[in-house]
């Protein structure tokens, strides 16, 4: 509908159509999907209702249902498109906005030297920690030109799901962070002419003044890593269900896949700010030296960081079938299952975190003997009756052969769960 609505424009605006990725123009890719969004929403609650039914079907509940579930199915692939573009286009743009807010930190920090500079005067500390920012924000700028089109130089914290990950962003953090310092350390050294002060800013650099940093560094480094290698093996057992976003965004840092507030994760993302916010206050107070970070601070950091890897250890699930029954209508008597009637499947863990857009409960697969059943999509108004992510209803096909037959429910995440055996009668 965006898109028909789009094409009833004249001169420029039926160029665009809804799908170019010009940031100023109406009919952009983030305005093409607003409106298709919308679109779909209004015909899925119209559906709901029972209005737009075509004369054909409306007098069947089976066919009407069919009809239904494929048009929405078509309107949501059409959706998730204009989802995909609208996601290409943003991390597009991303890497000038995150030029502008790297550049905007020098100059917050070059306004702050000069407002404490008032009185105290200018100090050779205070030329090399704008040194240092300006070396950072040069690499940081390199970085988001060379990446621009996956997002510049938040590419390396955005995950293999397209979404942005806490123990990746929590560690480049604070390698930004300790990568400041030394550079601060080496502007200083290097602009020293005095030998007691180059001494004392080699000392600086000794590993029993900056233990506390350098083992936060080397824990978060490493949980980043452990992290990856965690999900990802989990995936392969078929032990996580992981679904693509269609992009980045920053609730992702506090957030599990599905949208909802994570503890381990925004304990740990609070946790690692305050340590870090604490530790640049020392660097400031103290710039010939790396920042002590108390022991207590630091198990701090460390429990955080352990209580967000065990979380990690813990989330996910395999989905599972506990029983498959007959869907008796209102009226019927009670039987066996026979081709033709709708089943309902019963378990859990059938919509992954993330997936219940209809393009992916749109991609449920039910696997009754050798047929795959796609599961229909049944509106209700806010959302979907069927699927949920514990029961499933589909109808058995008359190409399933009568006698024991083994039930199976493949998701949108592509795992297939434990086969359930039911009886087919004739």
């Amino acid at each position: 509908m965006a898109v028909q609505e789009a094409r009833q424009g004249t001169g420029a605006e039926a160029i665009h159509e809804g799908g170019c990725a010009c940031g100023d123009c109406p009919h952009g890719a983030r305005e093409g999907h607003r409106r298709a969004v919308a679109a779909f929403l209004r015909l899925r609650d119209d559906y709901a209702a029972g209005q737009g039914l075509p004369a054909a079907v409306a007098h069947s509940a089976s066919a009407s249902r069919r009809w239904v579930s494929e048009e929405l199915t078509q309107r949501a692939e059409a959706v998730a498109e204009r989802g995909r573009a609208e996601g290409e286009a943003w991390l597009a743009r991303l890497w000038l906005r995150t030029v502008c807010t790297v550049w905007g930190a020098v100059l917050a920090l070059l306004l702050g030297e000069a407002l404490t500079a008032v009185g105290a005067g200018w100090s050779g500390a205070r030329t090399a920690a704008l040194a240092a920012a300006l070396v950072v924000a040069i690499t940081l700028s390199a970085a988001s030109w060379l990446h621009r089109a996956r997002g510049g130089a938040l590419a390396p914290v955005i995950g293999e799901d397209n979404r942005m990950s806490t123990s990746r962003t929590v560690a480049a953090c604070w390698v930004l962070f300790v990568g400041y310092a030394v550079l601060l350390l080496a502007a200083r050294l290097a602009a020293a002419s005095d030998h007691a002060e180059r001494d004392a800013l080699i000392s600086g650099l000794a590993l029993a003044r900056g233990v506390g940093v350098v083992t936060v560094l080397a824990v978060v480094c490493g949980i980043a890593i452990l992290v990856r290698r965690v999900v990802g093996l989990r995936v392969l057992a078929q032990r996580l269900q992981k679904v693509p976003a269609h992009r980045p965004r920053a609730a992702d840092l506090l957030t599990d896949d599905s949208g909802r507030g994570a503890f381990a994760d925004i304990q740990y993302v609070a946790i690692s700010a305050v340590a870090l916010l604490f530790a640049a206050v020392r660097l400031a107070r103290r710039p010939d030296q790396l920042p002590d970070l108390p022991w207590g601070l630091g198990v701090v950091v460390l429990v955080s960081a352990a209580t967000y890897l065990a979380g990690k250890y813990a989330e996910g699930g395999r989905p599972v079938v506990l029983s498959v029954v007959r869907v008796r209508e209102p009226g019927d008597l009670d039987g066996p299952i026979r081709t033709g009637d709708d089943i309902e499947i019963r378990g859990a863990g059938f919509v992954p975190p993330g997936a219940r857009g209809a393009d992916r409960l749109s991609r449920m697969v039910v696997r009754i003997g050798a047929v795959d059943v796609h599961v229909p999509l049944v509106p209700v108004t806010g959302g979907f009756r069927n699927p949920t992510d514990n029961v499933l209803t589909v109808p058995v096909p008359a190409d399933v052969e009568p006698g024991a037959v083994e039930v199976q429910v493949v998701t949108a995440a592509g795992i297939a769960t434990n086969r359930c055996i039911v009886q087919v009668t004739e």
